[in-house]
């Protein structure tokens, strides 16, 4: 309501209305009704004892969350819709109860821990409860002596008025105590003590008391009545008082009960380092079993942890089931409560807009328009304290006289971060700025990105409803977005940082990643914590313009080793002069050649071959980067078909000696492959060792003599290898490969093998094995009627599409097996030719022969092929795989 009257009161313009636009907490109203009915249920039972101070405590329910998220809104509501029906929204559903109940509402903001806030909590319940239009003489009798005793010569009705807890009830209460002690002294027979002062009172009524006068008990029969009246009346005495409340509220006739529900909002500001007023407020809470209480903060509810043993009267999960339980809301069509905590989230993109919609209205018609309700929305992550202080800028651009853009809310607001600032100690709000930079953190993490010695602040911000915690992420914690933006943005606190502290922190925080890879790799390798940390560090490296990389090469590189290529998602990249993207650090260098390399599997590989040259132009990338980037430019410059660009890269890579000799080795022996020079592809073999993956290159160089057998041999090496290395992406594409090798000799096989490729593959960015393994498929189903010449010309397509025409030389030799398995000989013939068309270049020339040779015919002319075995050797092999084709199909000769 108060910002609807700020919005009404922020223009002259009276043709628009101010809403108040509470957006949909259905699951929260689904929580708080189950629980009611359970305490409802509860407290009628028979057995229910409201004297009973040792019975577990479940009349209490939590809510926590981000300041800003709308708890005290969503008390507001809750207290008029357990009000009036009509002060619930329809959405919310009916409850099941029929009892009535009694919302009673405190705002506990700003308190100062002393013991009148207490009072102002105990005064607030009682007026609420004059309701029942009659005195509840124990607990009135003992709160008079109280007042007396405590606030002499000041009566209460006084102070009521003096303290702003006035209302239309307001002065029914010191009636209706006066009543009550008339109630008493005529219950007693000692008409002498009308209009004495409540000390003379209470001592005859604990004197019938221990006599168990009939009239007495019947009035003010708590066991513990006696002595809570001849306790002195301080505030100690005052907060076990309670006790006596809900022992009257049960005296009360049927017509006349009702069941409290107390709304506890803003608990935070209860908090003071000895938890005085938290401990008064906890009896209160104990002590009236049958009253329910809904209680709203900033931080969880800490009576379930029994480390507050001795700080608190009661503690742990015994005393308090549920209060310890991980915050979890039920699915919105349950109604079962699921814990006694439950952390108040953001709302969804769809209910921003729809409060933002409804917030300002002129003719029926939202003020704000789609455009920039949907800025808004994004910026604010799901905060509604956000949406509401868009809301008043939006106001107050229109009273300039200018209409609001989109632009003027692409920002954040410095009342957010100074709300979320003022409940944190200077070390928390130092942890907070550190991990600001992080995109989730641990302990460690946090503790060491902030340059402290000891992980308590960390700790003590994590248990703060503004971090989330995923104990099943690589770290478990994160930043609120909208609070880790204001963070960033802000240029309004008198203790932010500068950017030399911005930097330095990032640097610690890139350190602290990097300590934590190595740690994580000498436990073993771990794909998913690898990408985590270099997804953070290229981040940190790129926005704080950090030159050292340090361990961000090593990682770069591991990166590379497995060919899986899952997607880094870099930020975007840093505007050059002309505002162009531009490549301007170091880590602006490694990100895009990691994205680079990473996108060649979806991108054409001219695209990639830009990029690269794109990035060692720069000068940017250290020496072990910079063989990287020569080394996968050449390899898609074979992909390509530029078989010279390719060759003189690996040649540079090879030369070079560093991290990357093998692979550039192994590329020199597979260029060697291409050309038919077998030989000298052979003698490579040997230098190559896992790095240069020496059994995969093998393998590739066996199968087109028609050794099978040792090529399939090759391959399951490469595989097992693979596997010991826990390399998934060299285990799937060796995978491929003997698939491919039975695809020839044997086609049976071949289905289980391809089962398992797939299998492989799955998860894994490796589109040039995925259509390698289409191919295997095709060349086991060659000679056979499934569709093999229609699926070869789809596999040409997508291997053209993706810039990886080599594979077109595949499929033409797989469609060449098709039609010499089946005697069509001119359909060969045209296959032949079409191969000659791709190999003029002399990379595959010997796919050509080997096309000839199943064929069972002549070369046209001397071959430039040179194979490890003589070309008859070769021939025959061919030959007589599609013989052994034939006759396992059935076709004749």
């Amino acid at each position: 309501m108060a910002d609807d009257l700020r919005a009404l009161f922020s223009s002259n313009d009276p043709s628009f209305d101010a809403n108040e636009a509470f957006t949909d907490r259905g699951q929260q109203w689904a929580i708080v009704a189950a629980a009611v009915d359970e305490h409802l249920r509860h407290v009628a039972d028979p057995a229910f004892d409201v004297q009973d101070l040792e019975r577990p405590r479940t009349n209490v329910l939590g809510f926590h969350g981000v300041g800003g998220v709308g708890k005290s809104t969503l008390l507001r509501k809750l207290e008029a819709a357990l009000t009036t029906d009509e002060g619930r929204p329809a959405q919310w559903g009916a409850p099941i109860w029929t009892q009535r109940l009694l919302p009673v509402r405190v705002d506990l903001a700003r308190s100062a821990s002393t013991g009148a806030d207490f009072e102002r909590v105990i005064l607030t319940i009682r007026l609420a409860l004059t309701e029942v239009g009659r005195p509840l003489p124990s607990f009135d009798v003992a709160l008079r002596q109280y007042w007396e005793h405590t606030h002499p010569g000041e009566p209460l009705d006084e102070y009521i008025r003096r303290t702003g807890l006035t209302g239309k009830v307001a002065s029914l209460l010191p009636q209706q105590m006066q009543s009550a002690v008339s109630e008493i002294v005529g219950a007693l027979e000692l008409p002498g003590l009308v209009g004495s002062a409540a000390g003379q009172v209470t001592a005859a009524l604990v004197t019938a008391l221990r006599s168990r006068r009939e009239h007495a008990l019947a009035l003010a029969g708590a066991s513990r009545t006696a002595a809570l009246l001849e306790a002195p009346a301080d505030l100690q005495a005052l907060s076990y008082y309670p006790h006596l409340l809900a022992w009257d509220l049960t005296r009360l006739s049927a017509k006349k009960r009702v069941v409290p529900v107390v709304l506890l909002d803003t608990w935070e500001d209860t908090a003071d380092r000895h938890r005085d007023l938290e401990r008064l407020l906890q009896r209160l809470v104990w002590l009236m079993p049958n009253a329910f209480f809904i209680i709203s903060g900033r931080n969880r509810l800490q009576w379930g942890d029994p480390a507050l043993h001795g700080q608190l009267d009661w503690t742990g999960p015994t005393a308090w089931p549920g209060l310890d339980t991980p915050t979890v809301l039920p699915h919105p069509r349950s109604g079962a409560p699921a814990g006694r905590q439950h952390l108040i989230g953001d709302l969804a993109p769809e209910d921003c807009d729809t409060h933002l919609a409804r917030r300002l209205v002129k003719n029926g018609q939202p003020l704000i328009d789609p455009g920039i309700r949907a800025v808004i929305t994004a910026r604010s992550h799901g905060l509604p304290l956000h949406l509401d202080l868009a809301v008043s800028r939006f106001l107050e651009i229109r009273r300039t006289g200018r209409t609001p853009a989109e632009a003027d809310f692409d920002c954040t607001f410095p009342a957010l971060l100074a709300r979320t600032m003022s409940d944190l100690s200077p070390e928390e709000r130092h942890v907070l700025r550190s991990t600001a930079l992080l995109d989730a953190f641990d302990l460690d993490l946090a503790t060491r990105a902030a340059g402290l010695t000891h992980q308590a602040p960390a700790r003590r911000l994590t248990e703060r409803p503004l971090v989330t915690e995923n104990p099943q992420a690589l770290w478990p914690f994160h930043l609120h977005a909208a609070i880790r933006t204001a963070v960033h943005d802000d240029d309004h606190s008198e203790d932010r940082w500068t950017p030399s502290e911005w930097h330095q922190a990032a640097t610690r925080a890139l350190a602290a990643l990097g300590r934590q890879w190595a740690g994580a790799a000498d436990l073993g390798p771990s794909r998913m914590f690898l990408i985590g940390c270099l997804r953070q560090g290229l981040r940190l490296a790129r926005d704080h313009r950090l030159t050292d990389l340090g361990w961000l090469t090593d990682a770069a590189v591991a990166y590379t080793s497995d060919s899986i290529w899952e997607p880094l998602a870099p930020p975007a990249q840093a505007s050059s002069v002309g505002g162009e993207p531009g490549l301007e650090t170091p880590a602006d260098a490694v990100a895009e050649l990691l994205t680079a390399i990473g996108h060649r599997q979806r991108e054409h590989r001219e695209h990639t071959v830009d990029r690269l040259t794109a990035v060692l132009d720069t000068g940017l990338l250290p020496a072990a980067l910079t063989e990287m980037a020569l080394y996968y430019r050449a390899k898609a410059n074979k992909d390509l078909d530029r078989t010279d660009a390719a060759r003189t890269g690996m040649q540079q890579v090879a030369d070079a000696g560093g991290r990357f000799a093998a692979q550039g080795r192994r590329g020199l022996a597979s260029l060697a492959r291409l050309a038919g020079d077998f030989p000298a592809a052979l003698a490579v073999v040997p230098t190559l060792g896992w790095e240069g993956r020496h059994h995969r290159v093998l393998g590739d160089i066996l199968w087109p003599h028609g050794d099978f057998a040792q090529a399939i041999t090759a391959f399951e090496n490469a595989r097992t290898e693979a596997e010991q290395h826990d390399a998934a992406g060299e285990r799937a594409m060796s995978q491929v490969r003997i698939a491919l090798a039975t695809s020839f000799a044997d086609p049976v096989r071949a289905t289980d093998e391809l089962v398992l490729a797939h299998q492989l593959l799955d998860g894994l960015d490796q589109r040039a094995n995925r259509i390698l393994a289409h191919l295997a498929a095709l060349i086991a189903d060659a000679g056979s009627d499934q569709g093999v010449v229609g699926r070869a010309h789809a596999l040409q397509a997508e291997a053209e599409a993706a810039g990886l025409p080599y594979l077109t030389r595949y499929v033409e030799l797989g469609l060449a097996l098709h039609h010499a398995i089946r005697g069509a000989g001119h359909d060969l013939a045209a296959t032949i030719g079409r191969l000659q068309d791709l190999t003029a270049g002399g990379d595959f020339g010997f796919f050509t022969d080997i096309a000839h040779f199943m064929g069972d015919l002549s070369l046209p002319g001397p071959s430039a092929t040179r194979w490890t075995e003589g070309e008859e050797h070769v021939r025959s092999a061919w030959r007589s795989l599609v013989q052994a084709r034939r006759r396992l199909l059935g076709v004749g000769n």
